[in-house]
């Protein structure tokens, strides 16, 4: 049986507090962000944070 890989809880703390921080910038009124550039670095360590919480870790056999 293959064993699944549970996510990490400090990756999941850091995915949240990052979407949370995408969500705060986003206005609802114009459908833009109040600051694109913060978001752009802000999407891509969520989008790091997500991949590397379901990747399988490389093992040496």
């Amino acid at each position: 049986m293959k064993k699944r890989k549970t996510p990490s809880l400090f990756l999941m703390v850091i995915a949240i507090i990052i979407g949370s921080g995408i969500y705060r910038e986003f206005d609802f009124e114009q459908l833009t962000f109040e600051k694109p550039a913060l978001v752009v670095v802000y999407s891509i360590v969520f989008l790091a944070c997500i991949i590397m919480m379901f990747l399988e870790p490389k093992t040496k056999e």
